[in-house]
Parts: C-alpha cells; structure tokens; sequence
C-alpha cells in the first residue's frame, strides 16, 4: 500500500476509520513556516459534518503536532499531525461485514489485501482518513497565503440544481475560501439543500461539482510531458474518496469550439500578461501561464444509502440483500471542498519548492 505523494514537499497518510487515531507527515517543509492552530481548526472545520445535510457522526478532530514543529513554526524536519477517533460505532459494521457494499472499496480492498484489512468503517479507505489531509493543508494553505496564492471552490451543481458561474478573472476566489456552503448564488445553494433533505427522506443521496480556482500562481510551474502541471494535480485530485472526473478550464466543452474560440487571446494588462478568455484553464503545454488555474471535479453520491440494494456475500460465495445502517452523509460535496483545497494545497506547494527550493514557502514572519 503506498500513501506518499509529492516529490519535494510529500505527505504521507495513515491511519483506519475506527482505529486509535488517524494522521499524516509532511516532510520537506522550508523551516520557519508558520503554524496557527485555530487556521487548522477553521479548515478542520469547513470538512466537518454539520446539519440535517451530513452525517450523524460528529469527532471533535483535535490536532497533536508530535514532531516537526517548535515555538509556532516548522523546524524542516518531519512534521507529524495526529487525530484522536473518539466517536466510533464498530458494531455498526460487524453484523455485515461479508456483504459487499455496493459503491465501497469492501471488495476491491478484500482481493488486494487478501482479508487483513480493517473492514470497520471502510478502514483506511474511509472519507474519514481525510481529516488528516485537511489538517496537513491547512499549513500549506497559510504558507501560500502568505504568498498571496488562494484556492477558492464553489458547487458549480448539486443534484441538477446550478451556482452562478465564475467571472473571468476570478474575483469572488477569496470570499469563498472560508464560506460554510460555498456557492456564488445564495438562491441557488438553498435550493441545493433542498435537494440533499429531499434525497436524504428517500433513504437516497445525491452527488455534484466541485468547481475550483486558484490565484496568484506564478506561470512556469509544470512540466511539459509525464508532470504536466494538471497531470500531477489531477493524480493528486483521484486520490480523494468519491471524486470520479477531473477537468480544466473549459474541459469538454472544448470538444464543441473551435480553435478560434477556443484559443485564450493574450494582451498585456499594466505590464503583466494575461489572457482574454481562461478556456484552458491556466495551463498551456502542461506549464502554467498566470492566469488562475481553474478546474472542476465531479463527486459521485455518497454510497452509503439507507435503501436495500443487491450485492453479494463473500464468505457464503452467494447473491445477498444489504441494508446499511449508521451515521452517513445525504451528500458529501460541501465537506469534499475542504479535502479539494488541502490536495490542491500540497501540489502547489510541491511544485513551487521544485522550480523555486524548498525555502520559497518559509513565512515572513521569522523567529
């Protein structure tokens, strides 16, 4: 099992669902990075579940820096972040575990760990495993920050219902980088709750689009073949549980333009370069150009469902009925938006210290 990703600066996971604790190492860090709990919580907290939308399972995710970090900022030595499991149901999980649940890593996981794997929860498969993701980011999104470098998401849809499109230049980037339901049309995004109550009274669930920005980086961070800027990004990105599509700038719709629409015209703008149109989302020959970076990602519907569906069960070798029981989400896209932010978070970092070192990233505010 390989949980590394990132070449200069790298995070590596652990940890199951109903273990003693979940976490994550980032190591080369630039030391004197600032490190501010209560940011961590602030995105800890955009990815907790909260309300009739989200499951019932609250954790209070509580962070312990074991390693890496001294008087507030980053020695550059590993840096090591825990998060306690204080609010777990194993039982929840014992009565089916021979039954495969349909839309889950239950099966695959079983074939390629030969039954070792801890089932409970989904294991280290589990969604829950991306708290720890989000604690790592938040230190790579306060450095970029710092760097005047933000990453801001919206739902662009929710079961069919549609957000207000991004402008051209990205402005609304940073009011969304904190916003509980971020989208840009407040009507819509009630509507869109609606939606997950409706399909939440039909012991169903509903998925969406995540629609992400990124400002401020510089042009030049990629490569032009098997590390394109989006290649890596997008790598990173189908690490996240339940993301299924990828897709930048204008993505397929480029599939009915032609060149000339779909060209982004340069001019210059009080000496900086920039592009009249972003159909390609920031990225030309896999490198980035300065415009901001824009991409979306489809979440599919939570596959935990109160409803019983048809599957199979594996210890018996014969057809089975499953009905699940539990705490789980209507819908996971407004929580997934904080785990987009943190991975985004650390292929940018990764990708700034290989152009520019490791040091680029260190705060401005020394010891």
């Amino acid at each position: 099992m390989k949980n590394t990703f990132g070449q200069s600066v790298s995070l590596t996971l652990f940890g199951e669902s109903h273990g003693a604790c979940i976490g994550s190492v980032l190591d080369g860090l630039a030391p004197g990075m600032k490190i501010d709990a209560d940011f961590i919580r602030t995105q800890l907290a955009l990815r907790i579940a909260g309300g009739a939308i989200s499951t019932a399972r609250k954790e209070p995710d509580e962070i312990e820096i074991v390693s890496g970090a001294y008087n507030g900022f980053t020695t550059g030595t590993p840096l090591c972040l825990l998060i306690r499991n204080q609010n777990t149901k194993s039982a929840d999980y014992e009565k089916t575990k021979d039954l495969m649940r349909p839309g889950h890593a239950d099966y695959t996981a079983f074939c390629k760990y030969h039954g070792f794997q801890d089932y409970r929860g989904g294991g280290h498969f589990s969604g829950r495993i991306t708290a720890a993701l989000v604690a790592a980011g938040a230190i790579l999104l306060q450095a970029l920050r710092e760097k005047d470098i933000y990453i801001g998401t919206h739902i662009r849809r929710c079961a069919g219902v549609d957000d207000a499109p991004f402008s051209n230049m990205i402005p609304e980037v940073k009011d969304l980088c904190d916003k509980t339901f971020p989208v840009l049309d407040d009507a819509a995004g009630e509507n869109m709750r609606a939606a997950i109550l409706q399909a939440k009274s039909e012991a169903d669930s509903v998925g969406g689009i995540l629609q992400t920005a990124v400002t401020g980086l510089p042009a030049g961070l990629g490569e032009p073949w098997f590390d394109s800027f989006e290649g890596v990004l997008a790598h990173a990105l189908f690490s996240i549980p339940a993301l299924k599509g990828v897709e930048f700038g204008a993505g397929f719709s480029l599939a009915d333009m032609r060149g000339s629409e779909a060209n982004d015209s340069f001019y210059y703008e009080n000496g900086q370069v920039r592009t009249r149109t972003n159909h390609n989302g920031g990225i030309n020959g896999g490198i980035t150009n300065g415009m901001p970076v824009v991409f979306d990602c489809v979440i599919k519907p939570t596959p935990s469902i109160a409803r019983e569906q048809n599957t199979i069960d594996r210890s018996e070798k014969r057809d089975a009925l499953l009905t699940i029981h539990g705490r789980h989400d209507p819908a996971i896209l407004h929580r997934a938006r904080a785990v987009v932010h943190a991975v985004t978070a650390l292929v940018i970092s990764d990708q700034l210290a290989l152009r520019y070192g490791t040091d680029f990233l260190a705060s401005k505010e020394r010891i």
